[in-house]
C-alpha cells in the first residue's frame, strides 16, 4: 500500500489539542445591528475530515448555519437603504476618519478570534495549518493597508484645485447599497477584499458568505454589530437562489462584488432590472498557462510549477491549470515533476509540512475523476505514480500528457490537483491558446533568453492582466492590480483600486471670484461642510 492511500484520517481522541473543535450550532445573523435568532431549517456544515469510529469512517458535521428565505434577504437589503437614505445617512455622511475609526475597532477585535477562524478554515475546507494562518494574517495586513491607501487619498483630495478662472475639490463618495459575496477557497481574505473597501469608502452592505468556508464568520457576527451602525453591515445565510436571487431582483443592489463563477455572476446580473445602473466587480474564472521555454532554468521552474499548481490542492484562481513545455525539455521536466510531486506530504490540514489535504467541495473528487478519465480516453497518460489517486475526499495530483484540445482538461477549469501538459515546438501554439481562451487572468513565462521572453510579453500584454516572468501566477502583492480579461474579471482590486471602485469621484465648483472665494473660506473655516473640506488625516 502505497503512502497516500495509507493516509489515515484521525479518530477524535487522537485530535491534537490545537485541532480540537466544537459543534458550531449557529442560528444567528445580523441585520440592521440587531443577532435575530433563527428558529427555522437549518444547513448542515460537513467538513471534508472524516473521523474513525468503531463502525468505519464517519463524515463529521461541524456545524449548522441558517437557511434563510427571501424574506429575510430583503429585510437585510431595506436596513441596508435605510442606513444609506440615498446617500443622506450616518455612514455615507460620516468624515473618512471616523470611518477609518470604526474599522480599526473592529480589527482590535477580530485579531481575537485568530485561533478558531484558522481552525474552522482547516476543519471546513481543508486548507492546511501554514495557509488558514498566512490567510487570516493577509487579510488583517490588507485592510491595515487599505486604510493608509485610503488616508493617503484623502489627504490627495483635500486640496482646492484652481483652473481656467474655476476652483473646485474632487473627492470620492460611495455608490451606493453593496451585495459582497466572496468564494469557498478563500472565504475570508477574498471576501474582506472587497467588504472592507466598500465600507470604508461609505456605502452599506448586505454579506453573504461562501458556500464552503461559511462558519468563519459567526465568531465575527457580535464584532460587525457593535463596531458598525445599524444597517451599515447584513449578513445573512441559505440558498444563494432564495436570497441572492430576491436582492438582484429587487433593483436596489448598486454594487454588486462576487468572486466566483462567471456563469453564476452572469445569471444574477441578468436578475438586475436596470443592469445600467449596477457596477459589478468580478473575480471570476482562470485558465492561467505556463509557458516553459527551451533554455528555462528547470530547478527554479520544476519549484515555482510545484506551488504554482498545487499550491492549496490547486484550489485558486491564479493557479496553474494548463502547461506548455518545448518539446526539448518536455520528457526530463515531466520526470522532474513527478520526482517532487513524490516528495510532497499528504495528510490532515494540522499536520506539520503537509501539502496535499482533503479536498472541500463534496463530489470533487469525482469530477476530478471524470477529467482524468476522460483525457486518458482521448490518448494521455497518467504520468505519475499514484496520480489520480482517490482516498475518500483525497485526490492525488495526476500529471496528464499528452493533452490536446479534444480533452475536457484542455479548456476547462478544474480547480483542482490535476496537471495537464502539452508539448509545442512552435511558440505561437502556446500563443494561439491564449488568444482564444475564453479566459485572461494570467500566464507564467520560464526562460532565460530576454528576447524570446520579450516576443511572448509582447504577445501576452493585451489578453491577460498580469505576466510573471519565472515565477508563478499570484495575486500579491496586495498593492499590485489584480484584474483579468474576458471571463476571468470585471473591475479591478488592489489596496488602492479596490477604494476607487467601490466609489465615484464627486466634483464642488465655482468661478473663482473675490465673492466666491470668501463662501469657500467660510465653509472650510468653520467646517461647515463634510465633503468640501481641508482637513488632513494623519
Amino acid at each position: 500500500m502505497t503512502e497516500f492511500t495509507a493516509c489515515s484520517f484521525p479518530s477524535e481522541d487522537l485530535l491534537p489539542h490545537g485541532a480540537k473543535l466544537d459543534y458550531f450550532e449557529q442560528r444567528q445573523y445580523l441585520i440592521d445591528g440587531k443577532l435575530i435568532t433563527w428558529d427555522g431549517e437549518l444547513n448542515k456544515v460537513i467538513s471534508p475530515i472524516l473521523i474513525q469510529t468503531s463502525t468505519g469512517l464517519e463524515q463529521k458535521t461541524i456545524g449548522s448555519t441558517p437557511l434563510l428565505t427571501s424574506k429575510e434577504a430583503l429585510q437585510a437589503l431595506d436596513a441596508a437603504h435605510r442606513a444609506y437614505d440615498q446617500g443622506h445617512g450616518k455612514w455615507p455622511l460620516l468624515s473618512v476618519s471616523k470611518r477609518i475609526e470604526h474599522v480599526e475597532r473592529f480589527l482590535d477585535r477580530m485579531k481575537e478570534k485568530r485561533s478558531i477562524i484558522v481552525t474552522l478554515l482547516m476543519w471546513e475546507i481543508g486548507k492546511s495549518l501554514k495557509d488558514s494562518e498566512k490567510e487570516f494574517d493577509r487579510t488583517i495586513d490588507y485592510i491595515v493597508d487599505t486604510i493608509k491607501s485610503l488616508k493617503e487619498l484623502d489627504r490627495n483630495s483635500s486640496k482646492l484645485i484652481q483652473d481656467q478662472n474655476i476652483m473646485g475639490q474632487v473627492r470620492r463618495v460611495p455608490i451606493g447599497v453593496a451585495l459582497c459575496m466572496g468564494p469557498f477557497n478563500y472565504p475570508l481574505n477574498e471576501t474582506f477584499t472587497t467588504l472592507f473597501p466598500a465600507l470604508l469608502m461609505g456605502n452599506t452592505v448586505v454579506f453573504k458568505p461562501a458556500k464552503y468556508g461559511v462558519l468563519l464568520i459567526h465568531p465575527l457576527l457580535e464584532a460587525f454589530r457593535d463596531c458598525f451602525p445599524p444597517g451599515v453591515i447584513n449578513i445573512i445565510y441559505g440558498s444563494g437562489r432564495q436570497t441572492v436571487g430576491a436582492l438582484m431582483e429587487s433593483g436596489k443592489i448598486d454594487v454588486f462584488a462576487f468572486i466566483g463563477k462567471s456563469k453564476g455572476a452572469n445569471e444574477l446580473k441578468k436578475l438586475h432590472p436596470k443592469p445600467h445602473r449596477l457596477k459589478a466587480i468580478l473575480g471570476l474564472d482562470a485558465k492561467n498557462p505556463a509557458i516553459v521555454l527551451p533554455d528555462a532554468d528547470l530547478e527554479v521552474t520544476i519549484n515555482e510549477c510545484i506551488t504554482g499548481t498545487l499550491s492549496f490542492n490547486g484550489q485558486r484562481c491564479t493557479a496553474l491549470k494548463i502547461l506548455f513545455v518545448h518539446k526539448n525539455i518536455v520528457d526530463v521536466f515531466i520526470k522532474k515533476l513527478s520526482e517532487a510531486i513524490g516528495k510532497l506530504k499528504c495528510g490532515m490540514p494540522w499536520d506539520d509540512g503537509v501539502s496535499i489535504t482533503p479536498l472541500g467541495e463534496p463530489d470533487k473528487s469525482e469530477y476530478l475523476k471524470s477529467l482524468v478519465e476522460d483525457a486518458v480516453s482521448k490518448g494521455a497518460k497518467v504520468m505519475n505514480e499514484n496520480g489520480g489517486t482517490i482516498n475518500n475526499s483525497f485526490f492525488y495530483p495526476a500529471v496528464l500528457y499528452p493533452v490536446n484540445e479534444t480533452m475536457r482538461i484542455f479548456s476547462e477549469e478544474q480547480f483542482g490537483p490535476i496537471i495537464p501538459i502539452l508539448s509545442y515546438e512552435n511558440d505561437n501554439e502556446p500563443i494561439q491558446y491564449v488568444v482564444n481562451s475564453n479566459f485572461g487572468q494570467q500566464l507564467s513565462l520560464f526562460g532565460k533568453d530576454s528576447k524570446n521572453l520579450s516576443r511572448f510579453i509582447d504577445a501576452f500584454s493585451n489578453q491577460v492582466g498580469r505576466i510573471n516572468i519565472n515565477s508563478q501566477c499570484q495575486r500579491g502583492p496586495d498593492s499590485f492590480p489584480f484584474n483579468g480579461r474576458k471571463d476571468s474579471a470585471e473591475g479591478t482590486l488592489s489596496v488602492s483600486d479596490a477604494l476607487r471602485v467601490f466609489s465615484i469621484r464627486a466634483l464642488v465648483a465655482t468661478k473663482d471670484t473675490k465673492e466666491n472665494q470668501e463662501i469657500v473660506s467660510n465653509i472650510l473655516r468653520n467646517r461647515e461642510s463634510a465633503f468640501l473640506s481641508t482637513d488632513y488625516i494623519f
